[in-house]
């Protein structure tokens, strides 16, 4: 599972200074009206919801911004036309991509997707085409800085971890089981770990190596997706590089 995170890692930091923050906060607040319509408007006795505001809050979004979110999935404004899709798709040297979507306009959506992947030169797939191929998974990264690594990856399994890795000399990536993600951050942080972002994540089961430049391709997919006003997370199998994802983030 090593490297999953690598290129969520650095789209998170990458968001922290970005001229685009407006539009994260707006799919922040999309995830959370999502959660809080599909369940209990109460974070405490909804799982996703307080998943989805513990994003909120790790990206700075301001509290007004978050309680305006959960009251929107009343059926005020727009909310009540809110879903959530999931598209598969195949991009550059044959990588399987999964899509997550909140919208308020299915055909719209589809079609910017449907677009972005063939500008890639890759293609849409029917649902189950390309999910078989990932398990649901919870992803949370610590940030270790200054802390012994492998003490750390210890408290991480013996919290209920899955698998665990050092992805570098200040970060380290815990793998769980879906249902445990929120019980395995509350032990992590009650030993003073420091959690840099928890989700649920499609997990590939195998990694594909690729070129160079089809590396530098999926990234390009990926971006283009990512920048989707309605497109809330993208993933895929690639193992990216580190030499490449760092010229990216740099």
């Amino acid at each position: 599972m090593s490297g999953h995170s690598k290129w969520a890692s650095i789209k998170h930091k990458k968001a922290a200074t970005d001229a685009k923050k407006g539009q994260m906060f707006t799919k922040l607040a999309r995830d959370i009206t999502m959660a809080a319509k599909q369940g209990d408007p109460d974070p405490e006795l909804n799982a996703g919801l307080r998943l989805a505001i513990q994003k909120a809050k790790q990206a700075n979004m301001p509290a007004d911004n978050i309680d305006r979110a959960v009251k929107r999935a009343a059926g005020l404004g727009d909310a009540a036309n809110l879903e959530e899709i999931t598209y598969e798709g195949y991009g550059p040297a044959g990588s399987a991509v999964i899509v997550h979507v909140v919208t308020d306009n299915r055909n719209r959506t589809v079609a910017e997707v449907r677009f972005a992947f063939s500008r890639a030169g890759g293609s849409m797939a029917d649902n189950g085409a390309v999910s078989w191929q990932f398990d649901n998974r919870g992803v949370i990264l610590l940030n270790a800085a200054g802390r012994d690594l492998d003490e750390v990856q210890l408290q991480a399994i013996e919290a209920g971890a899955l698998d665990v890795d050092a992805t570098d000399e200040a970060s380290v990536e815990v793998i769980t089981e879906a249902a445990d993600l929120h019980r395995v951050r509350e032990a992590l942080e009650a030993q003073a770990l420091v959690v840099e972002s928890a989700d649920l994540a499609p997990i590939p089961r195998n990694r594909i190596a690729v070129s160079e430049k089809d590396t530098e391709a999926v990234l390009r997919l990926l971006d283009r997706l990512d920048e989707l006003d309605d497109v809330s997370r993208v993933f895929s199998n690639v193992e990216f590089d580190d030499a490449v994802l760092e010229a990216i983030a740099g």
